[in-house]
């Protein structure tokens, strides 16, 4: 099957997108982005494969007349199943390599039962395994290292609790084993996985009688072949892809036609990445025509709410919902993200609610985007917030309001798959520059200066 792949380097995760050559999405994939970028660019390109290999068994299996009785349930299943499958596969690497390191530690007496203890530790999280992956459940994380950190540690914390050397010791050895483990890839191997899935469900009593069928559906998804004709890198680490130069976009281009793909009548889109922001504007092609960009400095960025994360001890996740409990917003001076720590602690010394400092900070943190957005030549209808902060509640809420006050009612896209954006932008690039859409267009003074950033 043909496709076309875009693949998103960023700071923090690494995405992937397929698409068909009607620029119909396959499938999406993402994985966090490591020192090795040409693992981290592999990993997410083979999730979306197996991504699209999914949406594919479900358009068969929902044709299929005798399936459709029980098709939500057996693809839940059998995703269910194929990621258990997957799961399971690195945590056997990471036991090995846990259990390698271990052999070395042992030969200190004081530490001879470690090995035991580490078997012990993965047997649970092997069987915890199974009951995290049923269908339906709520997934933990989209990452084996998250997944995989959080089982291991609450282990560690119970067996260790009153022993801090021990705790220190398992910690160390699973650190080490999760830094080689993460440096390969596991999403490889679908056929593998897909059997050992197809395997398992046909022994569930209500799939009994659909097994042949079930066999059948599965096998031909293993057997289906793509055919990538160009693939376009762009993102935060771009020139770090291990494509050839013509082969890589600027995330500012990407993002821009990635936007304008999702929501035809976008004229405006601000994307906060991990390290930086973009205002970006756009014509009714997609086509940006003009931007601006933070400095260096990562205040208003992802990176910005992970060190505010980490200055408060909490998950980056958890901020946004615990601004949305604000009540009274505090007003936060510094936009430097060290110095903004520095008035986080102090606000918090002068006894201010966490909730009132965080709404406060979000504040701050759109008012940047906002000074961006003016430069770049205002906010225009639509408009389209992009990246992983557009998950953030509070930052939405704050992006509202002050676009109301400064411009009035406008139309504000979100998309669930924005995160995306960026690699959907470059499969649609790496689509058509192959057909020759994009030379068609004098593309020659933007693009100078957006390589530039």
């Amino acid at each position: 099957m043909d496709c076309y792949i875009g693949i998103d380097l960023g700071s923090t995760t690494t995405k992937a997108i397929y698409i068909d050559a009607d620029e119909k999405i396959l499938g999406r994939g993402i994985t966090n982005s490591r020192s090795n970028y040409d693992i981290a660019c592999q990993v997410a390109s083979e999730e979306a494969e197996i991504n699209s290999r999914f949406a594919l068994l479900k358009r068969w299996v929902q044709a299929d007349v005798t399936l459709k009785a029980v098709s939500e349930e057996l693809l839940a299943w059998l995703e269910a199943k194929y990621k258990l499958a997957q799961h399971l596969k690195q945590l056997t690497a990471l036991t090995e390599t846990c259990l390698a390191d271990a052999e070395e530690v042992k030969q200190a007496k004081e530490w001879s039962h470690v090995p035991k203890l580490l078997d012990q530790i993965f047997a649970q999280m092997r069987t915890e395994a199974v009951e995290i992956f049923l269908p339906n459940a709520k997934s933990r994380s989209d990452f084996f290292r998250d997944m995989a950190s959080s089982g291991f540690m609450a282990h560690v914390e119970a067996l260790a609790k009153n022993d801090s050397k021990l705790f220190d010791k398992l910690i160390a050895i699973y650190d080490r084993a999760i830094l080689k483990v993460e440096s390969r890839s596991y999403a490889s191997g679908f056929d593998e996985y897909i059997q050992w899935a197809c395997e398992e469900v046909v022994r569930l009593p209500q799939f009994k009688k659909y097994e042949a069928q079930v066999r059948e559906v599965t096998s031909r998804v293993s057997a289906l072949e793509f055919n990538p004709l160009n693939t376009i890198g762009t993102g935060y680490g771009r020139q770090r892809l291990p494509f050839p130069k013509e082969q890589i976009r600027s995330e500012i281009l990407c993002h821009g036609l990635g936007a304008h793909y999702m929501f035809p009548n976008t004229r405006t889109v601000l994307d906060i990445g991990g390290q930086d922001t973009k205002a970006i504007q756009v014509d009714a092609e997609g086509i940006v025509t003009n931007f601006q960009m933070n400095d260096r400095c990562a205040a208003g960025c992802g990176r910005y709410l992970g060190y505010i994360a980490d200055e408060m001890n909490m998950g980056v996740h958890e901020l946004g919902p615990m601004a949305m409990k604000s009540h009274k917003q505090v007003k936060i001076n510094s936009t430097c993200t060290v110095f903004a720590g520095t008035e986080l602690r102090e606000r918090l010394s002068l006894g201010e609610k966490r909730e009132d400092i965080l709404a406060g900070l979000h504040r701050a943190m759109i008012l940047r985007a906002m000074s961006l957005l003016a430069r770049s030549g205002g906010i225009d209808d639509e408009f389209t917030f992009t990246g992983g902060v557009a998950k953030n509640q509070a930052a939405v809420t704050a992006l509202k309001k002050l676009v109301e006050e400064n411009y009035g009612t406008r139309i504000l896209n979100i998309s669930p798959d924005s995160i995306y954006t960026g690699a959907l932008g470059a499969a649609l690039f790496a689509k058509r520059d192959r057909s020759g859409e994009m030379a068609k267009l004098d593309l020659s003074k933007l693009t100078k200066k957006v390589a530039s950033h």
